[in-house]
């Protein structure tokens, strides 16, 4: 390792000249293999999407946090779930007690769904929801609500994550095995497919892989493992490529290593259309295209000084931009500490305007491509990404991989190597481990949960379950374990399941009886 290397520990020289350039594979914006920008003019013909995560407490208290960001002009919603609502459980679930809506909003049923979008057009707005065990039924209320309000499902735009592999990695929050996981996921692709063309039912996740302390080429090479697995497991049930990966999308993080992060979006594009082209054959460019939402860093966030967070994702978003994201979530100075409040909300989201409307960084299409060390460092990190693909494919795969820890094992020792390196102060986090006085530190005001939250949910889905015709309820559960025993479109039951008034906790319940419950092993 040189004296000066990224964050990922590729070494840097002291300066880069026309023989550091790689093989030329730079090619034009929108065009095979991408390196430049999946669209021809980017961000002259439209910027990228500008979104704020929230959810919290209850609907009703989320609604109002949507309504005050497109106010200030945000340009897509990204809900954040509570933990029982990911995990499948219904706040009157003994498992829900103590966590009902604290770190996102709690999402049980149809009426929950329909108070969270009242007021906002659905055919007009694009929904980000983070959402992974339990995507399936989430999308099925959302898609109910909107059949509702006379909306087509054809205009409903927007993802859901949807990336179960990543929460065996990285979050550990799963329900079922892999197996009935990817039967999941594989039946909401070919039913997205067929009637909703505007939305992705996945956005492959390297951002929790990263926030679990994976370096930058490692983020990229599971990331892509997991979706080589996901494409492979559609086509294994029939599908043609070219009828789904169009509306496969991507969520990466935005470290603080500024031309790292650059790069490492320049080779994500250029990695994804070579496996695309050549290892699965598709011949749409549309299929070949890395389209991408990007986050800035929860895990570079400091509760010491929280208001350097604000430089700090700043540049995050600068990078971001500069690599050629399609959407972006820029964090509020206070995430270290608490929920954002809505001033903190706001200025992250102000932070997105300026970048767009007053660095005129978007006039021109990668305006860093050609840069003798940018070419270089991307093409670096493709070449370890490559690696790292060879190495999972000799363990026998992305799944067997991770059932026997050793995608765990890699991420844990970047982690371990970062710590150590900050402990000892050659990685330099600003008042934290230097300049750590706290003169002139601000301390923010901070958003609270009202604990009351809990057991008025409790009290709403008791309501709820008596006001329902509860043999056409149960009805269609039986429906939808029959489908999972066979081989019936799970997403499209799933949906009946939401039309008979099923709560998440039931159809979560429902396909437990079929698929069971996953249990980890850590592979250490």
């Amino acid at each position: 390792m040189s004296e000066f290397h990224t964050r990922s520990n590729i070494p840097v020289k002291e300066f880069y000249s026309e023989k550091d350039l790689p093989k030329n594979e730079l090619g034009n914006p929108g065009e095979f293999p991408f390196t430049r920008g999946v669209q021809k003019n980017m961000y002259r013909g439209r910027l990228w999407t500008m979104r704020q995560y929230a959810g919290f407490g209850s609907a009703v208290e989320s609604n109002k946090r949507y309504k005050y960001l497109l106010a200030k002009g945000t340009m897509g919603l990204s809900v954040a779930f509570d933990l029982p609502t990911q995990l499948g459980y219904d706040p009157d679930h003994v498992r829900s007690k103590g966590e009902v809506g604290k770190v996102g909003v709690s999402i049980s049923t149809l009426d929950d769904m329909r108070v969270l979008f009242d007021g906002i057009d659905q055919s007009k707005i694009s929904t980000s929801m983070t959402i992974n065990a339990t995507a399936v039924i989430l999308l099925a209320f959302y898609a109910a609500v909107a059949k509702e309000r006379g909306v087509d499902f054809k205009d409903l735009r927007g993802t859901v994550q949807n990336d179960v592999l990543k929460e065996y990695i990285a979050r550990g929050n799963f329900i079922y095995p892999p197996t009935g996981a990817l039967r999941i996921i594989t039946d909401m692709f070919a039913w997205c497919s067929e009637n909703t063309p505007k939305w992705n039912p996945i956005s492959i996740s390297g951002y929790h892989i990263r926030e679990a302390g994976s370096d930058a080429v490692q983020e990229l090479a599971f990331t892509f493992g997991n979706a080589m697995t996901y494409v492979q497991s559609a086509i294994d049930k029939g599908l043609n490529v070219d009828e789904f990966a169009g509306q496969l999308s991507f969520f990466f993080n935005v470290h603080s290593d500024f031309f790292e992060e650059i790069a490492k979006f320049r080779a994500a594009r250029r990695i994804w259309a070579k496996i695309m082209k050549e290892k699965f054959k598709s011949n749409d460019p549309r299929s070949q295209m890395l389209r991408f939402h990007s986050q800035t860093a929860g895990s570079t966030l400091t509760a010491q000084q929280p208001e350097n967070n604000i430089v700090r994702v700043a540049i995050q978003a600068l990078s971001s931009v500069l690599g050629g994201t399609q959407s972006l979530h820029t964090n509020s100075m206070d995430e270290a500490l608490a929920l954002p409040t809505e001033s903190s909300a706001s200025l992250a989201l102000r932070t997105q305007q300026i970048i767009a409307f007053e660095t005129q960084v978007t006039q021109t299409v990668d305006p860093l491509g050609g840069s003798y060390f940018i070419e270089n460092l991307t093409s670096d990190i493709e070449a370890r990404v490559w690696k790292y693909f060879d190495e999972i494919e000799k363990r026998g795969g992305m799944i067997h991989s991770i059932e026997n820890g050793y995608i765990q094992s890699e991420i844990l020792n970047s982690a371990y190597q970062d710590q150590k390196a900050m402990d000892k102060g050659d990685l330099k986090v600003v008042g934290v481990n230097c300049f750590s006085e706290n003169s002139g530190s601000v301390k923010p005001e901070l958003m609270k949960i009202d604990p009351k939250l809990e057991k008025q949910a409790i009290q709403k889905i008791s309501e709820y379950k008596k006001k329902r015709d509860s043999n056409k309820t149960q009805e269609a559960l039986k429906k939808l374990v029959l489908g999972a025993r066979g081989s019936d479109n799970l997403q499209a039951l799933i949906l009946e399941c939401a039309y008979a008034d099923a709560t998440l906790g039931e159809i979560s319940d429902a396909l437990r009886t079929v698929f069971g419950q996953y249990q980890q092993h850590s592979g250490f």
